[in-house]
């Protein structure tokens, strides 16, 4: 019995209907949609998305249809995601501000479409002779097609900036994309969202879960490369980097090995790692990969593990901003845990895991936080609380898309408890300002 409940409760299953209006909305003081250029006042969003899952049997490039098996070549496309049926874009921002919603809205990815295409990696298993290992046309050909879809989607908005989407476990291709989509519209619908979306999702209780890990392995290098390629787009700004569950795992690993190629950050020494950061390596690689915001939430990852890829290289200190949602309620990480019998979930991580100096550090630092989602309702086996529960969202939107440092004084008010982690209660983020404040978060 418990082995169903686990392969039921890791899996990231889709919502059926648009999720629920974060509170910061519902309250009435802010308003998202002021500002939506017309072109993308619809009831529809386009999605870009990468992917190196393989094509189910009987598709193509021109009919994508995107399954659990793996592939060596990365493909890139777009995806129109609807919400609801004949629905205007006045009733949808008003269902979109409204607690109780009069309209229906299900989720339907209406179209996929494929872009383009990049060689395998590698281009051979075995080095061929007389074959040229100069400048392959085929990868140029695909980076070029790639930097004109996402210039066009980012000459749409004012804000150059970049939303990815890591999901996790047991999530199949569509319910990637549409966990994205819904954000990027209570974003605001500013910036760009991509779904980079991993071969997961095979099925099969255990068994699927061990098969997901490994896809998880597989994919590091090419995600690895989404994040340079995304990265050396001359209008993209900045990156804002969103991971769920197990690819939390993904994307910590994708990023560590960048940062140790980019920054400098020594070897395996945790002090020469440490202060290799110190001296700037952590800078360098922020700037090259334009690092916004990194959010991790309801980790899927063993906290001795972490400790050895993240936390000794600093990676917290990479990019301009970091977070780590974590709720005592994941019964999900609580399986997994008890499945992998290690030490213990990072989404669960409490603050018996610091020293009284480390938890004064960590109540003084800007730009690393652990927020504690304390919500009555976070989601199925609590573990989709950071979009199903509008308290946590209403977070999440001020922490990415308004980029605000935590604490009242700067307009998102986490209290602190007496570890020194943030917490967010059902509440959150309070009442409503008065008018003569309105219109700002």
């Amino acid at each position: 019995m418990l082995v169903v409940v686990f392969w039921a409760a890791s899996g990231c299953s889709k919502p059926p209907q648009l999720m629920p209006t974060p509170n910061l909305y519902t309250r009435g003081d802010v308003d998202p949609f002021l500002d939506v250029p017309r072109e993308l006042q619809t009831n529809k969003v386009d999605v870009l998305y990468v992917t190196d899952r393989a094509m189910e049997e009987g598709a193509s490039p021109k009919a994508p249809r995107y399954g659990y098996g793996r592939s060596r070549s990365v493909a890139f496309g777009e995806c129109r995601v609807e919400f609801g049926k004949n629905v205007s874009w006045d009733q949808l921002v008003q269902a979109s501000r409204s607690k109780e919603r009069t309209v229906d809205l299900p989720l339907s990815v209406v179209s996929t479409t494929e872009l383009g295409r990049f060689p395998n990696t590698p281009r051979t298993l075995i080095r061929l002779a007389g074959k040229d290992e100069g400048i392959d046309q085929a990868k140029v050909d695909a980076e070029k097609a790639f930097y004109k879809a996402l210039s066009a989607r980012l000459a749409q908005t004012r804000v150059k900036e970049v939303y990815l989407f890591v999901h996790g476990y047991n999530n199949d291709f569509t319910g990637s994309v549409e966990t994205i989509a819904q954000l990027w519209h209570f974003f605001g619908r500013q910036g760009v969202p991509i779904a980079y979306t991993w071969p997961a999702g095979s099925g099969g209780l255990i068994r699927g879960y061990t098969y997901d890990r490994e896809s998880g392995e597989f994919t590091v290098y090419h995600l690895k490369y989404a994040l340079r390629l995304i990265a050396a787009c001359p209008e993209v700004t900045k990156i804002h980097i969103l991971a769920h569950s197990r690819g939390t795992d993904v994307l910590v690993t994708a990023l560590r090995e960048l940062h140790l190629q980019i920054g400098g950050g020594g070897g395996d020494d945790p002090d020469a790692e440490a202060d290799g950061n110190t001296h700037g390596g952590a800078a360098k690689t922020r700037k090259e990969l334009k690092l916004g915001t990194m959010v991790l939430a309801a980790p899927d990852m063993d906290t001795d593990v972490v400790i050895q890829r993240m936390v000794t290289v600093r990676l917290g200190t990479v990019p301009e901003r970091a977070a780590l949602y974590v709720c005592r309620s994941d019964k999900a990480l609580g399986i997994s845990n008890w499945l992998f019998k290690g030490g213990g979930r990072f989404g669960s991580l409490s603050s018996r895991a610091f020293s009284p100096d480390e938890l004064q550090a960590l109540r003084n630092n800007k730009a690393l936080q652990i927020i504690d989602a304390r919500v009555s309702d976070p989601g199925p086996y609590g573990h989709s609380y950071f979009h199903s529960n509008p308290a946590v969202s209403s977070d999440l939107i001020l922490l990415m898309r308004y980029q605000l440092p935590a604490g009242e004084q700067y307009g998102r008010p986490l209290r602190v408890d007496e570890k020194g982690f943030w917490v967010i209660d059902d509440d959150y983020p309070g009442p409503a300002k008065p008018a003569a404040e309105k219109g700002t978060p």
